[in-house]
């Protein structure tokens, strides 16, 4: 019987990227790209990109903790994106992406915290990744959804 799963919400620049690393851990359940942390009901990917919002570009992770821990995934998410460079990534420029988690629950705050100090320990640089609890996941259009492996990689 399968077990009971988690969520885990973040966002580290383009979806795209961080939906595909996600997708390539095992003990992820599913991984979908959408919007958090802004103020319009159903927004569309128009409307993010003005970054008048206040969206966050967003990885929604259902995971099951058996198989990976949340600390693992935080690994991960700071592995993939640069926490040190304000509402940037690569070429991507505007407040929707950046570096953020968004938290479910007491234990997911600390854990992502705590972590954070630890980076910004061993980074060098400020990390900037904002740490808020999760608000309503608005789930991107359908052609944002595994746009790399529809596509090819095309974020850096």
């Amino acid at each position: 019987m399968k077990g009971a799963t988690e969520k885990a919400t973040c966002g580290g620049g383009c979806f795209w990227h961080v939906e595909t690393a996600f997708r390539g851990v095992p003990g992820v359940v599913s991984a979908c790209v959408g919007y958090m942390g802004g103020t319009l009901e159903n927004p569309t990917y128009e409307d993010v990109c003005t970054g008048l919002m206040g969206y966050a570009e967003v990885v929604y992770v259902e995971y099951d903790p058996a198989s990976v821990s949340y600390e693992e995934l935080l690994d991960l998410f700071w592995q993939i994106h640069d926490p040190a460079t304000l509402n940037r990534q690569g070429l991507d420029v505007g407040t929707q992406y950046r570096s953020a988690i968004f938290f479910h629950n007491a234990e997911q705050e600390t854990a992502a915290k705590e972590f954070k100090e630890k980076v910004q320990r061993r980074f060098g640089r400020r990390v900037v990744t904002e740490i808020t609890p999760a608000s309503e996941f608005y789930r991107a259009e359908e052609y944002h959804q595994q746009f790399d492996r529809k596509n090819g990689p095309v974020c850096s």
